[in-house]
């Protein structure tokens, strides 16, 4: 059992749900934008609050699957080649994770560090997007891409997130177009996510300390994920994709901000 009572369940419940639905319609789980609240409101300990994010992009990710894979999405080979590269990654970052940087300290340090450069990205993009009129570069190699995701996939196995939501810009940005990335940086998030959150339950066989899921409010949180994706997709063609990449970007300056300043304190 992991502690959680049902008022906590009912706030991770939230929280899925009003973070999907920002993030659901362009593409990214909301893993990344969960985490601080599960440390900070939900009262997560480290390092078991990345299994739990990894928990929610499980339960949360099959609604936008489905409607990809409905729609031709999944089937080309980017989505292998992802999945190729984060599944290894994963576990990696989970080992170093629970036995190499368990300290809250170095944990917001690295929330700090990935968020700030995503963050950054995603309003530079979208702030650059209409005077990006030429055309796109050549898309990187099959090996460059699986490279790519396996360093990802050990990022995000350290931080909780499954890999999509770096890979996704990363990708973008090298000339990949949009429609052709998120299925398969979600597909990836899906499966790595997988895997890691099992990675993390055995390894807590094998040392002391909260390394497992906390199961419940994991569930919870990906419950309101899976509703709140559904209802991001319904909101999408009426909501401005510059205002849902900026609101991104924004939160993720200042998520990676609030981490900064209280390592600086």
């Amino acid at each position: 059992m992991d502690g959680t009572d049902g008022w906590t369940a009912v706030l991770g419940f939230a929280a899925g749900l009003l973070i999907s639905v920002v993030t659901a319609p362009v593409g990214v789980s909301g893993a990344v934008f969960l985490l601080p609240v599960q440390v900070s409101v939900l009262g997560v300990p480290s390092p078991a609050v990345t299994p739990t994010n990894l928990l929610y992009n499980v339960v949360a990710g099959p609604g936008a699957l489905l409607r990809h894979h409905r729609n031709g999405g999944l089937r080309g080979p980017l989505t292998r080649l992802l999945v190729l590269g984060t599944v290894p990654g994963v576990v990696v970052g989970a080992v170093i994770r629970v036995f190499a940087v368990p300290g809250p300290s170095v944990f917001r340090l690295l929330i700090a560090v990935l968020l700030l450069p995503l963050g950054g990205w995603l309003c530079l993009r979208t702030l650059h997007r209409a005077a990006r009129t030429r055309a796109p570069g050549p898309e990187p190699s099959p090996r460059s891409i699986t490279r790519l995701a396996l360093a990802v996939g050990v990022a995000g196995g350290i931080y909780g997130i499954g890999g999509g939501s770096l890979l996704g810009p990363i990708l973008v940005g090298r000339g990949m177009p949009v429609a052709k990335v998120a299925p398969a940086a979600l597909a990836a998030t899906f499966v790595t996510s997988v895997v890691g959150a099992g990675t993390y339950a055995l390894l807590a066989l094998t040392v002391t300390g909260d390394i497992a899921p906390y199961w419940t409010l994991g569930l919870a949180c990906g419950l309101g994920g899976l509703c709140g994706g559904y209802l991001g997709a319904h909101l999408q063609p009426r909501l401005p994709e510059t205002v849902l990449r900026l609101l991104l970007g924004v939160l993720a300056l200042g998520i990676g901000g609030l981490y900064a300043v209280q390592i600086l304190r």
